[in-house]
């Protein structure tokens, strides 16, 4: 439109049009204009966000930099004053230090690998990194050609190409028993009549621009959550066999391996979640407690989902948490989502999920174990020799006589073996409350009886369901290397390190459920994440789905 007086029509009708016209036009581009105001105010909203948001970070890692400064000065002070002295307490103060500074480097490397695969601005300035030093020249090599397609023919013109040279990435790798150096070669090709140049593309590594191998990766894991070394003993192990890697380094290599796991962790829970009937137990552990030098104990919870006992068909699996406490909101949190049977032993913090007006998904039904109210009859007659004891624990174990029977049959069949037990069961209670009428109420053998009686409609659960078990060793099974091992070391050093071993323990249980070597499932995977696997096709990576391909390689 045009407000030249020249065409600027004489009728007015067609006058009339013609500035309603423009109006509506006016009116177009001052929308426009409030429409492209108001992009411009959330872009800038959302740069000030993330500008504020990458400031928190570096202020975060600036923390942490100064926490583990700070730490390296104690722990160079307390090892001077180890040759000065033997103390088992001097020991152990720098035991804790290193695996405070274990802790603080590991995050870190998590959180930057977090930061890098969103393409956000690495926080953690370069001369920070460890300096990477010559893979020592003792270690055997193996080279590993990766040859280009048109190393032959030139792809643009056809002519023939000559060699230039290559280059060499080397990458630490680990075999059972000794390290090696893969030398993976890609030589330069350039064509004899254009001068292209073609090379094969680097090889892809777990860690982008990293030195260690899928293999030592999974070593250096499994050693840590599964043999319980932490890594600065891990470091002086690896030095003994002339190879140099520093506890912060180790640190980097947990931190992003752990992140690059974490997709696996999520399915293999949710695939226990799934189940119609899962275990569950937990476990103390000692965790550092942050600025105090003590430890504190920490909470590790496992639920369990296997229904191989009855014929089933779905993969065994074993989802881990930790908490920092025991309180009854965590078995809950875990378990937002779950509905079925839940196995376990008679903790309260369970009593809500058992409630029959539990919101959505609706009450789970307990099924309560008998190997939990053996022990109390047991540990009754190992003290005292009781008589009582003795029949209490010959009862239960004419159960589980026929409970042996029912073992690997389909349900239906499990049900039908279990009505032999049935009435033993039955009697059981009968003969329990009569001998309970006659027992001092404050004695230990009372309370064994009161914790069984109490327990009558959770404990028969299992006659009546063949999916169901006469006991939680499932669960206990899955946290016996953890039972074994904490006498000897300290479970993690920051509630955040408790989470990530709970995580990786994921991994390793739901592996040996599955009967595959952990190590050599981490190893599979790890490569098969660095060589590119979709995000979205994550369930081929679950342990029951390699475990045929691990079969075929002889590793398992």
């Amino acid at each position: 439109m045009s407000l030249d007086t020249a065409i600027l029509p004489s009728d007015p009708e067609a006058l009339r049009a013609f500035a309603l016209a423009c109006q509506a036009e006016l009116a177009a581009a001052n929308s426009t204009l409030d429409i492209t105001k108001a992009e411009r105010d959330a872009v800038t909203a959302e740069r000030d966000a993330a500008a504020a948001e990458l400031r928190a970070a570096k202020a975060a890692v600036l923390f942490t930099r100064l926490e583990i400064e700070k730490l390296k000065m104690q722990l160079a002070k307390l090892r001077r004053m180890q040759f000065g002295q033997s103390s088992e307490r001097l020991n152990r103060q720098i035991e804790q230090l290193e695996l405070q500074l274990e802790e603080l480097e590991t995050v870190e490397a998590q959180v930057e690998a977090q930061a890098e695969a969103s393409g956000q601005v690495s926080t953690r300035p370069e001369r920070m990194r460890p300096k990477r030093r010559p893979l020592p020249d003792h270690l055997p090599r193996q080279d590993i050609l990766h040859e280009p397609a048109d190393a032959c023919t030139c792809s643009a013109c056809g002519a023939g190409m000559s060699k230039l040279g290559e280059d060499v990435t080397e990458v630490l790798d680990y075999v059972p028993g000794r390290f090696q150096v893969l030398r993976h070669v890609r030589p330069k090709y350039a064509c004899q009549r254009c001068d292209r140049i073609t090379q094969a593309p680097a090889p892809a590594l777990p860690i982008p621009r990293g030195r260690p191998s899928a293999a030592l990766l999974a070593h250096v894991l499994v050693a840590k959550y599964c043999d319980h070394l932490p890594l600065y003993r891990q470091s002086a192990i690896y030095a003994r066999d002339g190879v140099d890697l520093d506890r912060s380094t180790l640190a980097d290599w947990v931190g992003q391996a752990a992140w690059l796991l974490d997709p696996i962790v999520e399915s293999i829970r949710a695939h226990v979640f799934a189940a119609e009937k899962i275990h569950g137990d937990d476990t103390p552990v000692p965790v550092l407690a942050p600025g105090t030098g003590k430890t504190k104990t920490g909470r590790l919870w496992v639920y369990v989902r296997d229904d191989r006992p009855f014929c089933g068909t779905a993969p065994p699996a074993a989802a881990f948490f930790y908490s920092p406490d025991r309180k009854g909101e965590r078995p809950q949190e875990h378990l937002n989502g779950f509905t079925g049977f839940l196995q376990a032993d008679a903790y309260a913090g369970y009593d809500a999920l058992y409630d029959p007006g539990r919101a959505e998904p609706g009450p789970i039904i307990e099924v309560a174990c008998w190997a939990h109210c053996r022990r109390k009859y047991f540990d009754v007659w190992e003290a005292t020799k009781s008589a009582v004891a003795k029949e209490a624990l010959d009862r239960i174990a004419a159960v589980y006589a026929i409970e042996a029977e029912a073992r690997g049959k389909p349900a239906a069949e499990r049900v039908a073996v279990r009505s032999k037990a049935a009435p033993l069961i039955d009697g059981f209670f009968e003969w329990g409350t009569a001998t309970l009428s006659k027992l001092s109420a404050k004695s230990a053998l009372a309370e064994a009886f009161r914790y069984t009686l109490k327990r009558r409609a959770a404990l028969v659960r299992f006659l009546d369901d063949g999916r169901l078990e006469a006991d939680n060793n499932r669960a206990e099974n899955c946290l016996r290397g953890v039972a074994l091992g904490r006498k000897n070391w300290t479970f993690a050093g920051s509630d955040a390190g408790g989470e990530r071993a709970a995580a990786i323990y994921t991994i390793i249980e739901t592996a040996k459920l599955n009967g595959i070597d952990p190590e050599a499932y981490l190893r599979d995977v790890l490569g098969g994440i660095a060589d590119g696997h979709p995000i979205s096709r994550i369930a081929v990576l679950m342990p029951w789905v390699r475990r045929e391909r691990l079969g075929d390689l002889g590793i398992e």
